[in-house]
């Protein structure tokens, strides 16, 4: 009888291990698998105070309220091109759905160079995300 050695032995233990740990599938369906054929019904744009802009967007057909959040971050990027700046920094998003038609409350400060935070983004990229997948900006 040939002995295997120790180090190979612990190794194909530890992978069976992690095997079993692997997620398994639920059942239920995922946001990639759910059906998303979506109407944009419309964005509300109110500049706030200097740079800071509020977004009120409509939809159905959406997904979840990511879905709403990204409609709204769409059209902030495009508004920031269209005011001449770069940047925007998202502050904060709040949804409702209400018999499946989303509403969004955005609000984002926009400026020239890379605002300070963690929810920054880069308008020409955004945008042009947003066209590749079909979401409609300002």
């Amino acid at each position: 009888m040939t002995q295997t050695p120790l180090h190979i032995t612990i190794a194909a233990a530890s992978l069976a291990a992690l095997a079993a740990c692997a997620p398994q599938p639920s059942g239920d369906v995922s946001r990639g698998e759910t059906e998303f054929a979506p109407l944009y019904l419309g964005v509300d744009t109110r500049l706030l105070e200097g740079d800071l802009v509020n977004f009120h967007v409509t939809m159905s057909g959406a997904r979840d309220a990511e879905d709403v959040h990204d409609y709204a971050e769409c059209a902030a990027a495009q508004y920031t091109l269209i005011r001449g700046f770069g940047f925007a920094r998202h502050v904060r998003t709040t949804t409702d759905n209400q018999d499946g038609v989303w509403k969004g409350d955005a609000v984002y400060t926009i400026s020239p160079a890379l605002p300070r935070g963690l929810k920054t983004i880069d308008a020409e990229v955004i945008v042009a995300n947003c066209q590749e997948n079909e979401i409609p900006t300002v």
